[in-house]
């Protein structure tokens, strides 16, 4: 299991050269994957960019970019366009569906049909991913689309936030695997790999990769941590997708499936994780510098043994 961190999830970066700084501490602290969240803040793709012309060998990863506000046509030029400033095929695209409370109470776009719309958008992006063109004609994108990179190694992998069956199937078959968050290990073994690897065997693809981001804090005082992380995390709990698979661990609250405590007691949810089939660990720090620091020290020293 590969590990990683994650920032986005508990608040915004201080600037986008922050971003940049952090993804070059990643890479120097022997990480996998640097991820980092799209929400209301930095782009995440822009920010990535950044960081891509800035490191050498780690995997830069959106985690996640919501699709209905960008033509899948502009979310193809711009990770193209992060490849290549990575110099390498280190970019992770990873996009998802966002909530009905962002894209139709913000937005204003219709929410119906949500995995219609991704696999209408998955039509259109992934061949501009791939070859650069494509002609369609769908409900919504209907044209002769091109683009041109020259300086991309192509494909860009592309990931899906999926976390319910349709969603899950259609990442199996079509994508490079789903990006999880709010999801442990008992969802993981029962619920997400039957579905995602299932539907990647059934349409031959290789095995997709299952990354699971969850809230982590090292700490001699697991009820501080855990309140701690109710306080950070609690929004994440009344968005229906995370809620469906907080039910499937049993977990009531976000709190519940934070990795909180001691070294033994993260390094042992982390090999759950692992022998439930998770393929990558991203891991978000919260809670004071100090404890922020402390934590990343010790996920990175359990990086090259997972």
């Amino acid at each position: 299991m590969q590990i990683g961190t994650f920032i986005g999830g508990a608040g915004p970066a201080e600037s986008v050269l922050d971003v940049v700084a952090q993804a070059k501490q990643a890479e120097a602290a022997g990480f996998a994957t640097f991820a980092m969240a799209n929400i209301f803040s930095h782009d995440a793709i822009g920010a990535l960019t950044l960081a891509a012309a800035q490191t050498e060998r780690i995997e830069l990863m959106t985690a996640v970019v919501p699709t209905y506000p960008r033509h899948p046509h502009a979310m193809a030029q711009q990770a193209l366009t992060a490849q290549a400033a990575a110099g390498s095929a280190r970019f992770i695209l990873g996009i998802g569906l966002s909530h009905q409370i962002v894209i139709e109470g913000m937005f204003g776009y219709s929410f119906d049909r949500p995995a219609r719309h991704m696999k209408e958008y998955l039509d259109v992006l992934l061949p501009l991913l791939d070859e650069g063109q494509v002609q369609t004609d769908g409900e919504h994108y209907r044209g002769q689309i091109q683009i041109a990179v020259p300086d991309a190694d192509k494909p860009v992998s592309c990931m899906l936030a999926a976390m319910g069956p349709a969603m899950l199937r259609l990442a199996g078959a079509r994508t490079d695997g789903t990006i999880l968050w709010m999801t442990a290990a008992k969802a993981v073994e029962t619920h997400i790999a039957p579905h995602i690897n299932g539907a990647a065997e059934e349409a031959g693809r290789p095995m997709p990769r299952i990354v699971v981001g969850l809230p982590i804090m090292l700490s001699s005082d697991a009820d501080a941590a855990r309140q701690s992380a109710a306080e950070t995390f609690s929004n994440y709990g009344r968005l229906p997708s995370y809620r469906s698979m907080l039910d499937i661990q049993g977990a009531a609250n976000p709190e519940d499936v934070a990795l909180l405590g001691s070294e033994e007691q993260i390094e042992t949810q982390l090999r759950q994780l692992k022998d439930a089939g998770t393929t990558d660990f991203i891991g978000l720090e919260f809670g004071s510098d100090e404890e922020r620091t402390r934590t990343n020290e010790f996920l990175a020293s359990l990086a090259p043994t997972l």
